[in-house]
């Protein structure tokens, strides 16, 4: 369903950036953003759900030290990746 929305240009140019950032549209960012809000978010982990996180690395290497910012681009980088499935399994 289309409709319009105004945003103040502030919100706006940050809501592109990030949509931007995570590989993502902002109709999907904004999707998401109103499906959370609204309690109706379907890929939101649950107290029973079991979150995947990514892994980095070799198992069998030394340790490597992994940052807040490589974790916060590995997440963002997943959240595109599962709004482009979810965007797939709806567009039918």
């Amino acid at each position: 369903m289309r409709t319009t929305v105004e945003l103040p240009p502030d919100l706006f140019r940050k809501a592109k950036a990030r949509a931007a950032q995570r590989g993502e549209t902002l109709k999907a960012l904004l999707t998401r953003a109103v499906a959370t809000e609204l309690g109706e978010a379907h890929d939101r982990p649950t107290a029973r759900t079991r979150v995947e996180l990514p892994l980095f690395g070799d198992p069998n290497a030394p340790a490597i030290h992994v940052t807040a910012a490589d974790l916060e681009r590995a997440l963002a980088h997943d959240d595109a990746l599962r709004a482009v499935r979810h965007g797939r399994r709806h567009r039918r």
